[in-house]
Protein backbone atom coordinates (compact mmCIF):
# COMPACT_ATOMS: atom_id res chain seq x y z
CA UNK A 1 0.00 0.00 0.00
CA UNK A 2 1.19 3.40 -1.11
CA UNK A 3 1.35 6.10 1.67
CA UNK A 4 -1.60 7.96 0.12
CA UNK A 5 -3.74 4.49 -0.12
CA UNK A 6 -2.48 4.06 3.75
CA UNK A 7 -3.87 8.04 4.52
CA UNK A 8 -7.51 7.05 3.08
CA UNK A 9 -7.66 4.40 5.35
CA UNK A 10 -7.23 5.98 8.33
CA UNK A 11 -9.04 9.02 7.31
CA UNK A 12 -11.99 7.01 6.63
CA UNK A 13 -11.39 5.18 10.23
CA UNK A 14 -10.63 8.36 11.91
CA UNK A 15 -7.27 6.55 13.47
CA UNK A 16 -4.78 9.56 13.87
CA UNK A 17 -1.49 7.58 14.25
CA UNK A 18 -0.15 6.66 18.00
CA UNK A 19 2.89 6.57 19.17
CA UNK A 20 2.33 5.17 22.28
CA UNK A 21 1.10 2.23 20.25
CA UNK A 22 3.58 2.09 18.29
CA UNK A 23 1.47 2.43 14.83
CA UNK A 24 3.61 3.47 12.01
CA UNK A 25 2.73 2.11 8.84
CA UNK A 26 4.58 0.54 6.17
CA UNK A 27 3.99 2.38 2.55
CA UNK A 28 6.43 0.11 0.60
CA UNK A 29 5.10 -2.54 -1.43
CA UNK A 30 8.28 -3.91 -2.62
CA UNK A 31 9.54 -4.25 1.22
CA UNK A 32 6.45 -5.55 2.80
CA UNK A 33 6.34 -7.98 -0.43
CA UNK A 34 10.51 -8.56 0.52
CA UNK A 35 9.52 -9.15 4.37
CA UNK A 36 6.11 -12.00 3.60
CA UNK A 37 8.68 -13.68 1.20
CA UNK A 38 10.71 -14.74 3.86
CA UNK A 39 7.71 -16.68 5.60
CA UNK A 40 8.38 -18.95 2.28
CA UNK A 41 5.01 -19.41 2.23
CA UNK A 42 2.87 -23.33 1.41
CA UNK A 43 -0.84 -23.87 0.32
CA UNK A 44 -1.36 -25.24 3.43
CA UNK A 45 0.09 -23.13 6.24
CA UNK A 46 -1.67 -20.76 8.88
CA UNK A 47 -0.46 -17.74 8.80
CA UNK A 48 -0.75 -15.76 12.30
CA UNK A 49 0.27 -11.15 11.76
CA UNK A 50 0.45 -9.51 14.71
CA UNK A 51 -0.77 -5.75 14.22
CA UNK A 52 -1.52 -6.02 10.78
CA UNK A 53 -2.72 -2.31 10.81
CA UNK A 54 -3.89 -1.36 7.13
CA UNK A 55 -2.93 -4.60 5.56
CA UNK A 56 0.44 -3.48 4.13
CA UNK A 57 1.90 -7.31 4.83
CA UNK A 58 -1.39 -8.88 4.59
CA UNK A 59 -2.31 -8.20 0.94
CA UNK A 60 0.99 -10.41 -0.06
CA UNK A 61 -0.78 -13.41 2.12
CA UNK A 62 -3.99 -13.62 1.45
CA UNK A 63 -5.22 -16.10 -1.37
CA UNK A 64 -1.52 -17.49 -0.54
CA UNK A 65 -2.18 -19.94 2.56
CA UNK A 66 -5.21 -22.04 3.68
CA UNK A 67 -6.00 -19.31 6.44
CA UNK A 68 -4.91 -15.99 7.74
CA UNK A 69 -5.88 -14.53 11.01
CA UNK A 70 -4.99 -11.28 12.04
CA UNK A 71 -4.57 -10.16 15.68
CA UNK A 72 -5.05 -6.03 15.84
CA UNK A 73 -4.94 -4.47 19.11
CA UNK A 74 -6.90 -1.00 17.25
CA UNK A 75 -10.85 -1.53 17.42
CA UNK A 76 -11.16 0.84 14.19
CA UNK A 77 -8.62 -0.65 12.21
CA UNK A 78 -9.89 -4.32 13.22
CA UNK A 79 -13.14 -3.14 11.99
CA UNK A 80 -11.76 -1.84 8.73
CA UNK A 81 -9.97 -4.88 7.87
CA UNK A 82 -13.13 -7.21 8.43
CA UNK A 83 -14.99 -5.37 5.83
CA UNK A 84 -11.88 -5.35 3.53
CA UNK A 85 -11.98 -9.10 3.93
CA UNK A 86 -15.85 -10.13 4.25
CA UNK A 87 -15.85 -12.06 1.36
CA UNK A 88 -13.34 -14.31 2.00
CA UNK A 89 -13.94 -17.55 4.48
CA UNK A 90 -10.10 -17.85 5.04
CA UNK A 91 -9.53 -14.52 6.68
CA UNK A 92 -10.08 -14.51 10.45
CA UNK A 93 -9.54 -10.79 12.00
CA UNK A 94 -9.34 -10.81 15.88
CA UNK A 95 -9.58 -7.69 18.03
CA UNK A 96 -7.52 -8.00 21.09
CA UNK A 97 -4.12 -7.48 22.85
CA UNK A 98 -1.56 -9.80 21.18
CA UNK A 99 -0.31 -9.78 24.71
CA UNK A 100 -3.43 -11.85 25.79
CA UNK A 101 -4.10 -14.07 22.45
CA UNK A 102 -4.58 -17.68 23.61
CA UNK A 103 -2.01 -19.21 20.92
CA UNK A 104 -3.13 -23.40 22.26
CA UNK A 105 -6.14 -23.41 19.75
CA UNK A 106 -2.92 -22.92 16.87
CA UNK A 107 -1.74 -26.24 17.42
CA UNK A 108 -5.19 -27.50 15.84
CA UNK A 109 -4.06 -24.96 12.78
CA UNK A 110 -0.52 -26.33 11.86
CA UNK A 111 1.60 -25.83 9.92
CA UNK A 112 1.72 -22.60 11.83
CA UNK A 113 4.00 -19.63 10.81
CA UNK A 114 3.85 -16.38 12.50
CA UNK A 115 4.26 -12.79 10.95
CA UNK A 116 4.84 -9.22 12.74
CA UNK A 117 5.51 -5.90 12.10
CA UNK A 118 5.78 -5.77 16.04
CA UNK A 119 5.24 -2.27 18.38
CA UNK A 120 8.13 -0.66 19.42
CA UNK A 121 6.22 -0.04 23.02
CA UNK A 122 5.06 -4.16 23.51
CA UNK A 123 7.28 -6.24 21.18
CA UNK A 124 9.11 -7.52 23.25
CA UNK A 125 5.52 -9.25 25.28
CA UNK A 126 4.50 -9.93 22.19
CA UNK A 127 6.96 -12.20 21.79
CA UNK A 128 6.85 -13.33 24.99
CA UNK A 129 3.81 -14.55 24.57
CA UNK A 130 3.71 -16.07 20.86
CA UNK A 131 7.19 -17.51 20.52
CA UNK A 132 8.28 -19.11 23.65
CA UNK A 133 8.21 -22.96 24.22
CA UNK A 134 6.13 -24.87 23.57
CA UNK A 135 4.61 -22.81 20.56
CA UNK A 136 3.14 -24.10 17.38
CA UNK A 137 5.15 -22.13 15.42
CA UNK A 138 7.35 -23.66 12.27
CA UNK A 139 8.55 -20.14 10.76
CA UNK A 140 8.38 -16.92 12.24
CA UNK A 141 9.01 -13.39 10.48
CA UNK A 142 8.99 -10.35 12.38
CA UNK A 143 10.37 -6.91 11.87
CA UNK A 144 10.75 -4.91 15.10
CA UNK A 145 13.35 -1.49 15.36
CA UNK A 146 17.31 -2.47 14.32
CA UNK A 147 18.67 -2.16 18.36
CA UNK A 148 16.13 -5.07 19.18
CA UNK A 149 16.84 -7.53 16.72
CA UNK A 150 20.54 -6.50 16.97
CA UNK A 151 20.10 -7.60 20.63
CA UNK A 152 18.30 -10.91 19.62
CA UNK A 153 20.99 -12.24 17.28
CA UNK A 154 23.99 -10.86 19.28
CA UNK A 155 27.04 -13.04 20.10
CA UNK A 156 29.28 -12.99 23.44
CA UNK A 157 31.86 -9.24 22.93
CA UNK A 158 29.17 -7.60 21.11
CA UNK A 159 27.40 -4.51 23.01
CA UNK A 160 24.24 -6.08 22.55
CA UNK A 161 24.58 -9.57 23.82
CA UNK A 162 22.69 -10.22 26.87
CA UNK A 163 19.53 -11.74 28.82
CA UNK A 164 17.00 -11.19 25.48
CA UNK A 165 20.07 -13.15 23.80
CA UNK A 166 20.22 -15.81 25.21
CA UNK A 167 16.87 -16.59 25.54
CA UNK A 168 15.76 -15.98 22.11
CA UNK A 169 18.42 -18.28 21.00
CA UNK A 170 17.88 -20.95 23.15
CA UNK A 171 14.67 -21.21 21.26
CA UNK A 172 14.90 -19.94 17.73
CA UNK A 173 18.08 -20.28 15.23
CA UNK A 174 18.07 -15.79 14.54
CA UNK A 175 18.99 -14.85 11.24
CA UNK A 176 18.49 -10.75 10.27
CA UNK A 177 17.30 -10.31 6.38
CA UNK A 178 16.21 -7.08 5.97
CA UNK A 179 17.15 -3.13 7.02
CA UNK A 180 13.97 -1.26 6.58
CA UNK A 181 14.91 2.79 6.55
CA UNK A 182 12.72 4.79 8.35
CA UNK A 183 11.34 6.83 5.39
CA UNK A 184 9.18 4.06 4.32
CA UNK A 185 6.55 3.80 7.28
CA UNK A 186 4.18 6.59 7.87
CA UNK A 187 4.50 8.15 10.12
CA UNK A 188 8.24 8.33 9.90
CA UNK A 189 9.80 6.87 13.21
CA UNK A 190 12.96 8.23 14.89
CA UNK A 191 14.55 4.51 14.91
CA UNK A 192 15.79 2.44 11.79
CA UNK A 193 13.90 -1.17 11.91
CA UNK A 194 15.33 -4.54 10.92
CA UNK A 195 13.33 -7.67 9.97
CA UNK A 196 14.75 -10.94 11.17
CA UNK A 197 13.60 -14.69 10.61
CA UNK A 198 13.31 -16.76 13.24
CA UNK A 199 13.32 -20.98 12.91
CA UNK A 200 12.78 -23.32 15.94
CA UNK A 201 15.69 -25.11 17.27
CA UNK A 202 16.25 -28.98 16.83
CA UNK A 203 19.70 -29.06 17.68
CA UNK A 204 20.34 -28.41 21.66
CA UNK A 205 20.99 -31.08 24.53
CA UNK A 206 17.99 -31.21 26.86
CA UNK A 207 17.85 -28.53 29.36
CA UNK A 208 15.57 -27.52 32.11
CA UNK A 209 14.18 -23.98 30.70
CA UNK A 210 13.04 -22.59 34.01
CA UNK A 211 16.32 -23.05 35.75
CA UNK A 212 18.68 -21.91 32.53
CA UNK A 213 16.08 -18.55 33.00
CA UNK A 214 16.80 -18.15 36.57
CA UNK A 215 20.52 -18.93 36.23
CA UNK A 216 20.68 -15.93 33.48
CA UNK A 217 18.49 -13.83 35.70
CA UNK A 218 21.60 -14.38 38.25
CA UNK A 219 24.22 -13.92 35.83
CA UNK A 220 22.68 -10.77 34.33
CA UNK A 221 21.69 -9.24 37.25
CA UNK A 222 24.58 -7.81 37.96
CA UNK A 223 26.75 -8.39 34.70
CA UNK A 224 29.81 -6.64 36.03
CA UNK A 225 30.19 -8.92 38.67
CA UNK A 226 31.92 -11.88 38.56
CA UNK A 227 29.73 -14.94 37.73
CA UNK A 228 30.55 -17.28 40.39
CA UNK A 229 29.26 -14.28 42.98
CA UNK A 230 25.65 -14.23 41.72
CA UNK A 231 25.18 -18.17 40.88
CA UNK A 232 24.33 -20.79 43.29
CA UNK A 233 26.42 -22.17 46.06
CA UNK A 234 28.82 -24.90 44.32
CA UNK A 235 31.40 -27.25 46.02
CA UNK A 236 32.84 -27.96 42.49
CA UNK A 237 32.94 -24.79 41.30
CA UNK A 238 37.13 -25.45 39.49
CA UNK A 239 35.49 -28.56 37.95
CA UNK A 240 32.54 -26.24 36.56
CA UNK A 241 35.56 -23.68 34.97
CA UNK A 242 37.53 -26.32 33.81
CA UNK A 243 34.67 -27.76 31.74
CA UNK A 244 33.28 -24.18 30.36
CA UNK A 245 37.44 -23.37 29.51
CA UNK A 246 36.55 -20.53 31.21
CA UNK A 247 39.02 -18.42 33.72
CA UNK A 248 37.28 -18.41 37.19
CA UNK A 249 36.40 -14.33 37.12
CA UNK A 250 34.06 -14.73 33.79
CA UNK A 251 30.74 -12.67 34.00
CA UNK A 252 27.75 -13.96 32.23
CA UNK A 253 28.20 -12.13 29.29
CA UNK A 254 31.60 -13.55 28.35
CA UNK A 255 29.64 -16.77 27.69
CA UNK A 256 27.99 -18.08 24.74
CA UNK A 257 24.61 -20.19 24.86
CA UNK A 258 26.38 -23.88 24.80
CA UNK A 259 28.28 -22.75 27.93
CA UNK A 260 25.24 -20.96 29.46
CA UNK A 261 23.70 -24.74 28.78
CA UNK A 262 26.68 -26.43 30.92
CA UNK A 263 26.14 -24.41 33.58
CA UNK A 264 22.25 -25.34 33.67
CA UNK A 265 22.65 -28.65 33.40
CA UNK A 266 25.65 -28.62 35.87
CA UNK A 267 23.25 -27.17 38.35
CA UNK A 268 20.13 -29.45 37.86
CA UNK A 269 19.77 -31.83 40.78
CA UNK A 270 16.50 -33.82 38.88
CA UNK A 271 17.63 -37.02 39.39
CA UNK A 272 16.10 -38.19 35.91
CA UNK A 273 18.21 -35.69 34.31
CA UNK A 274 20.56 -37.71 32.26
CA UNK A 275 18.76 -40.56 30.34
CA UNK A 276 14.85 -40.47 29.26
CA UNK A 277 14.79 -44.18 29.78
CA UNK A 278 17.12 -47.26 30.71
CA UNK A 279 17.06 -50.66 28.39
CA UNK A 280 18.17 -52.56 31.12
CA UNK A 281 14.83 -51.57 33.53
CA UNK A 282 13.23 -54.71 34.54
CA UNK A 283 9.09 -55.47 33.84
CA UNK A 284 6.66 -57.94 34.40
CA UNK A 285 5.89 -60.13 31.30
CA UNK A 286 2.32 -61.09 31.21
CA UNK A 287 -0.67 -63.14 29.41
CA UNK A 288 -3.45 -62.10 27.50
CA UNK A 289 -5.65 -61.98 30.98
CA UNK A 290 -2.75 -59.50 32.47
CA UNK A 291 -1.39 -62.27 34.24
CA UNK A 292 2.45 -62.43 35.26
CA UNK A 293 4.31 -65.01 33.45
CA UNK A 294 7.87 -64.15 33.47
CA UNK A 295 10.09 -60.55 33.88
CA UNK A 296 11.83 -59.43 31.01
CA UNK A 297 14.23 -56.13 29.93
CA UNK A 298 12.68 -52.94 28.65
CA UNK A 299 14.84 -52.88 25.93
CA UNK A 300 13.95 -57.05 25.23
CA UNK A 301 9.90 -56.41 25.85
CA UNK A 302 10.01 -53.61 23.08
CA UNK A 303 12.46 -55.69 20.52
CA UNK A 304 9.53 -58.41 20.90
CA UNK A 305 6.56 -56.93 21.31
CA UNK A 306 5.91 -58.84 24.43
CA UNK A 307 2.82 -58.10 26.90
CA UNK A 308 3.62 -56.10 29.28
CA UNK A 309 1.81 -53.09 32.12
CA UNK A 310 1.77 -49.42 31.85
CA UNK A 311 -0.01 -46.73 33.25
CA UNK A 312 -1.14 -42.85 31.90
CA UNK A 313 -2.32 -40.51 34.03
CA UNK A 314 -4.90 -37.34 33.10
CA UNK A 315 -3.92 -34.14 35.04
CA UNK A 316 -6.66 -31.53 34.97
CA UNK A 317 -6.54 -27.98 36.86
CA UNK A 318 -9.67 -26.44 38.04
CA UNK A 319 -10.95 -24.91 34.84
CA UNK A 320 -10.96 -28.82 33.46
CA UNK A 321 -8.42 -28.26 31.40
CA UNK A 322 -5.78 -30.80 30.45
CA UNK A 323 -2.26 -31.49 31.12
CA UNK A 324 -0.08 -32.77 28.03
CA UNK A 325 3.97 -32.95 28.02
CA UNK A 326 5.59 -32.93 25.04
CA UNK A 327 8.18 -35.98 24.74
CA UNK A 328 11.94 -35.38 24.25
CA UNK A 329 13.23 -35.94 21.25
CA UNK A 330 15.43 -38.38 23.30
CA UNK A 331 12.92 -40.75 24.00
CA UNK A 332 12.79 -44.51 22.02
CA UNK A 333 9.17 -44.46 21.49
CA UNK A 334 7.09 -41.56 20.02
CA UNK A 335 10.20 -39.25 20.67
CA UNK A 336 8.86 -35.45 19.86
CA UNK A 337 5.12 -35.92 20.21
CA UNK A 338 2.31 -34.70 22.97
CA UNK A 339 1.30 -37.13 25.36
CA UNK A 340 -0.76 -37.83 28.64
CA UNK A 341 0.06 -35.68 31.70
CA UNK A 342 1.97 -38.42 32.63
CA UNK A 343 2.44 -42.26 31.96
CA UNK A 344 4.95 -45.04 32.24
CA UNK A 345 5.96 -48.93 32.73
CA UNK A 346 5.17 -50.84 35.79
CA UNK A 347 8.14 -52.77 37.46
CA UNK A 348 8.65 -55.61 37.95
CA UNK A 349 6.26 -56.55 41.29
CA UNK A 350 4.63 -52.95 41.10
CA UNK A 351 0.84 -52.66 41.17
CA UNK A 352 -1.26 -50.06 38.64
CA UNK A 353 -1.75 -47.74 41.57
CA UNK A 354 1.46 -47.61 43.13
CA UNK A 355 3.46 -46.86 39.51
CA UNK A 356 0.89 -43.80 38.80
CA UNK A 357 1.52 -42.42 42.08
CA UNK A 358 5.29 -42.71 41.31
CA UNK A 359 5.14 -41.29 37.59
CA UNK A 360 2.89 -38.41 39.08
CA UNK A 361 5.78 -37.43 41.18
CA UNK A 362 8.59 -38.59 38.83
CA UNK A 363 7.97 -36.77 36.10
CA UNK A 364 5.76 -33.80 37.64
CA UNK A 365 7.13 -33.23 40.90
CA UNK A 366 3.74 -34.21 41.97
CA UNK A 367 2.99 -35.75 45.36
CA UNK A 368 -0.54 -36.99 45.05
CA UNK A 369 -2.15 -40.43 46.39
CA UNK A 370 -5.85 -39.45 45.82
CA UNK A 371 -6.38 -40.99 41.94
CA UNK A 372 -9.45 -41.69 39.96
CA UNK A 373 -8.97 -44.88 37.95
CA UNK A 374 -11.15 -43.79 35.17
CA UNK A 375 -10.88 -47.43 33.24
CA UNK A 376 -8.42 -50.17 31.11
CA UNK A 377 -7.24 -50.76 27.53
CA UNK A 378 -6.13 -53.67 26.37
CA UNK A 379 -2.67 -54.19 24.22
CA UNK A 380 -2.70 -53.42 21.37
CA UNK A 381 -0.53 -51.96 18.81
CA UNK A 382 -1.60 -48.27 19.38
CA UNK A 383 -0.50 -49.06 23.49
CA UNK A 384 3.06 -50.42 22.38
CA UNK A 385 1.56 -54.20 23.41
CA UNK A 386 0.70 -52.89 26.68
CA UNK A 387 -2.63 -52.96 29.46
CA UNK A 388 -2.95 -49.72 30.30
CA UNK A 389 -4.54 -48.62 33.21
CA UNK A 390 -6.11 -45.15 32.62
CA UNK A 391 -6.26 -42.56 35.83
CA UNK A 392 -7.17 -38.67 36.27
CA UNK A 393 -6.40 -36.23 38.79
CA UNK A 394 -6.66 -32.73 40.23
CA UNK A 395 -4.03 -30.17 40.44
CA UNK A 396 -2.94 -26.51 40.59
CA UNK A 397 0.68 -26.09 41.83
CA UNK A 398 3.81 -25.52 40.37
CA UNK A 399 5.56 -28.37 37.83
CA UNK A 400 8.99 -29.67 37.84
CA UNK A 401 9.60 -32.54 34.91
CA UNK A 402 13.13 -33.79 34.07
CA UNK A 403 14.32 -32.60 31.12
CA UNK A 404 15.94 -36.05 29.40
CA UNK A 405 11.83 -37.64 28.90
CA UNK A 406 9.57 -34.02 28.69
CA UNK A 407 10.56 -30.84 26.57
CA UNK A 408 7.96 -28.96 27.21
CA UNK A 409 4.32 -29.19 29.32
CA UNK A 410 1.44 -27.21 28.54
CA UNK A 411 -2.60 -27.08 29.76
CA UNK A 412 -4.73 -27.34 26.82
CA UNK A 413 -8.72 -27.05 26.79
CA UNK A 414 -10.67 -30.42 26.08
CA UNK A 415 -12.41 -28.82 22.50
CA UNK A 416 -8.72 -27.41 21.79
CA UNK A 417 -7.87 -31.20 22.07
CA UNK A 418 -10.54 -32.98 20.63
CA UNK A 419 -10.08 -30.08 17.47
CA UNK A 420 -6.30 -31.03 17.54
CA UNK A 421 -6.56 -34.93 17.18
CA UNK A 422 -9.26 -34.82 14.46
CA UNK A 423 -6.73 -32.14 12.40
CA UNK A 424 -3.40 -33.76 13.09
CA UNK A 425 -3.44 -37.19 14.81
CA UNK A 426 0.45 -37.35 14.36
CA UNK A 427 0.96 -34.65 16.69
CA UNK A 428 0.04 -37.17 19.61
CA UNK A 429 1.81 -40.44 20.82
CA UNK A 430 -1.05 -43.34 20.08
CA UNK A 431 -1.38 -44.75 23.29
CA UNK A 432 -2.46 -41.07 24.33
CA UNK A 433 -5.10 -41.23 21.49
CA UNK A 434 -6.34 -44.87 22.88
CA UNK A 435 -6.28 -43.04 26.46
CA UNK A 436 -7.89 -40.12 25.35
CA UNK A 437 -10.70 -42.57 23.34
CA UNK A 438 -11.29 -44.16 26.70
CA UNK A 439 -11.96 -40.99 28.41
CA UNK A 440 -14.50 -39.59 25.78
CA UNK A 441 -16.46 -42.82 25.92
CA UNK A 442 -16.53 -42.62 29.97
CA UNK A 443 -17.28 -38.85 29.75
CA UNK A 444 -20.24 -39.49 28.08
Amino acid sequence: MTEREIRQVLNLTGVMPSRQLGQNFLTDASIARGIVDHLDLQPDDTVVEVGPGTGALTNHVVGRVKKVILVEFDSRLAAALREKFSGRTDVEVVHQDAVEFDLRRLFADRPVKFLGNLPYASGGAIMKNFLSVPHPFERAVIMLQKEVIDRLSAVPGHSDYGLLSLRVQSAWHVETVMEVPPEVFYPIPQVDSSVAVLLPRADLPAFDRRLFDELLRRGFGQRRKQLHKLLPDCDDWAALVAKLGMPATMRAEELNLEQWLTITHHFDDHPLKEIPQKGSEVFDVVDEDDQVVGRSTRAEIHASGTLHRAVHIFVFNKRRDLLLQLRSRWKDNHPGVWDSSAAGHLDAGEHYHSCAVRELQEELGIEKEALIEIGKIRPCKATGWEFVTLYAAQYQGALRFPCSEIDAVQWFPLPVIEDWLKNRPDDFATGFIECWKLFQQTSR
